[in-house]
C-alpha cells in the first residue's frame, strides 16, 4: 500500500492519518477505498442470502425470541441445526455492520464534506443500522418459522426495501469512491424520470418477491398444476394468493427496465453508460430465465436463493446504470438530427 513519511495504509483507520499528511485524497487512496467499500458489498448480499437460506430452511426461530443472544447465552452451547443457522446470520450481519463503520469512518477521513462517496457511505450506514433493527423486532416479534400473519408479509417486504437500498448505497460508495462526481438532475427529466421509474419498479418487484418467496416456504407445492390451482383459488390462504403478482409484476418491471435502458442509452451514448447498459440487459435475460426456472421446479431452496442473488446484481447494475447516466459529467441528452444546424453552427461560405 502506499506510504507517505513510512505510514502505511493497511487499514481503514490509517488513511485518517494519511490524510492529515496529505490533505485531498489521491488516486491511490481512492482506488484503495473503492476496493474497500467492493468487498464490503460483497459480503454484505453474502449476508443477505445467508438470511433468504434462514428463512427458507425454518430456521429464523433457531435462537429462540432473544435478541442480541441466542437462547439468552451469547455463544449457545450444544446448538440445534437451526440454532447454527440463524448464530451464523447474526455473526456475519455482526461483521457486515463493522465493516459498513469502517467505511464510514474510511470515507470522513479520505473525502471531504459534501462529496458523493462521504454522502454514500454515510447512508450505508444508516441503512445497516435500520436492517439490525428490523432483523431484531422481527425475532423479537416472534415473526419467525410458521408465522403466516399479515404482519409478517409486511415485515418482510420492509425487510427486502430496506435491503435493497443498503445494497445501493453500497454500490454507490464503491462507484463515487473511485471519482465519480455524484448525480445532476436539474434539466436532465429525459434520463431521471426513466431511471427513477425503473428503479421503483424493480423495488416492488423485490418486496413482492420476498413475500412470494415466504408463500412458497410456508406453503410448498407438490406440483406445478397443484400451486397454480392454490394461486387461483379464492379459499387459499393470502400469501398463496398473492404468488400469481409476482411473476406479473416482474414482466412489467422487465418491460420498464428494457425501455428505461434504452432510452437512456440513446440520449447519453457514452462509454459508461453503454457498458452498464449491456450487463442491465444480460442479467435480465438471466434474472427472468431464473424466475421461470424457479417456477418450474417449484421454488427450491437452491434455486430461491440463485434467483436472490441474480435479483441483487440486477439492481446494483441499475444503480450503477443510473449513476453513470446521470453523473455531471454526463453531459446533457445527446443532440438530435438537426442540431448541427441550429445556433452556432458552422455556416457554408
Amino acid at each position: 500500500m502506499e506510504t507517505r513519511n513510512q505510514v502505511r495504509v493497511d487499514s481503514p483507520l490509517a488513511w485518517a492519518a494519511l490524510k492529515a499528511l496529505r490533505g485531498p485524497a489521491t488516486d491511490a487512496l481512492r482506488a484503495a477505498f473503492a476496493r474497500f467499500a467492493w468487498c464490503t458489498l460483497a459480503l454484505t448480499v453474502g449476508v443477505i442470502a445467508w438470511g433468504a437460506y434462514v428463512r427458507a430452511t425454518g430456521s429464523g426461530a433457531g435462537c429462540g425470541s432473544h435478541w442480541p443472544t441466542c437462547n439468552g447465552e451469547v455463544v449457545p452451547r450444544s446448538p440445534a441445526a437451526a440454532t447454527v443457522i440463524e448464530y451464523a446470520h447474526r455473526a456475519s450481519s455482526g461483521l457486515a455492520l463493522v465493516l459498513v463503520l469502517a467505511l464510514a469512518v474510511a470515507a470522513l477521513a479520505v473525502f471531504e464534506r459534501g462529496a458523493p462517496a462521504r454522502r454514500a457511505a454515510l447512508a450505508s450506514l444508516g441503512f445497516m443500522v435500520t436492517e439490525a433493527g428490523i432483523g431484531a423486532a422481527v425475532v423479537l416479534l416472534k415473526y419467525v418459522d410458521q408465522d403466516r400473519s399479515v404482519a409478517r408479509a409486511v415485515w418482510v417486504a420492509v425487510h427486502l426495501g430496506n435491503t435493497f437500498l443498503l445494497v445501493a448505497a453500497l454500490a454507490l460508495t464503491a462507484w463515487w469512491g473511485r471519482g465519480g462526481g455524484g448525480l445532476r438532475l436539474r434539466g436532465r427529466g429525459a434520463l431521471a424520470w426513466p431511471l427513477g421509474v425503473s428503479l421503483g419498479a424493480l423495488l416492488l418487484v423485490g418486496a413482492a418477491g420476498a413475500v412470494t418467496a415466504l408463500g412458497d416456504t410456508l406453503f410448498p407445492a407438490a406440483s406445478l398444476a397443484e400451486g397454480v390451482r392454490g394461486d387461483l383459488s379464492p379459499s387459499a390462504h393470502f400469501l398463496v394468493r398473492l404468488r400469481v403478482w409476482h411473476p406479473l409484476l416482474a414482466l412489467g418491471a422487465a418491460g420498464l427496465v428494457l425501455w428505461a435502458a434504452l432510452r437512456v442509452a440513446e440520449r447519453c451514448p457514452r462509454g459508461p453508460v453503454l457498458a452498464l447498459r449491456a450487463a442491465l440487459l444480460w442479467l435480465l435475460g438471466v434474472q427472468l430465465g431464473g424466475g421461470l426456472l424457479n417456477l418450474v421446479l417449484l421454488a427450491p431452496t437452491w434455486m430461491q436463493l440463485v434467483h436472490l442473488l441474480l435479483a441483487d446484481a440486477l439492481w446494483v447494475a441499475l444503480v450503477l446504470f443510473a449513476a453513470a447516466a446521470l453523473a455531471p459529467e454526463a453531459g446533457g441528452p445527446a443532440p438530435g438530427p438537426g442540431a448541427a444546424g441550429g445556433r452556432g453552427a458552422a455556416r457554408p461560405t
